[in-house]
Formats: structure tokens, C-alpha cells, sequence
């Protein structure tokens, strides 16, 4: 992986990390009422770390343009 590359991982690998926990610590607080603690962060962290990096392979590896239009082409072959 080149270097530039990594670091646009990284960078949306952090963005990620950070936006994915604060998304979940209002979704916790929205439905369940509770107060946030520091346990709860804990586990928010624990849970958006593995998404983020999920997230983060499948931007980097899918290339979700390509395959719509590999789509639209099908689709046109087919009329």
C-alpha cells in the first residue's frame, strides 16, 4: 500500500472511529435515556472501531461506480 494511500485510510479510518461514536452515543442516549457514561463510551468505541474499519475496506476495495454502470450496461444489452 502506497504511502499516500494509507493515509487516506487512516484518515477516513479516524473520521470514522470519531463520527461513528458520536453517532452511537446519541442513538444510546436518544433510545434509551440513560446518562453517557464512561462504560458506555468504552463500548461505543469497542463497537464503532470493527464497523469503521469494515466501512473503511469496503470504500477502498468496491468500486461501486463500476459496477453500476457494468449494471446499466447489462441492461441495455438485454432490451
Amino acid at each position: 500500500m502506497s504511502k499516500k494511500r494509507l493515509e487516506v485510510f487512516l484518515e477516513f479510518l479516524v473520521f470514522g472511529v470519531v463520527f461513528g461514536v458520536i453517532e452511537d452515543i446519541i442513538a444510546v442516549r436518544a433510545a434509551t435515556g440513560t446518562a453517557i457514561t464512561a462504560e458506555t463510551i468504552f463500548i461505543v468505541i469497542g463497537i464503532a472501531i470493527p464497523f469503521a474499519f469494515l466501512g473503511e475496506i469496503l470504500v477502498d476495495q468496491i468500486d461501486f461506480v463500476a459496477m453500476w454502470e457494468r449494471h446499466l450496461e447489462r441492461k441495455k444489452q438485454k432490451k
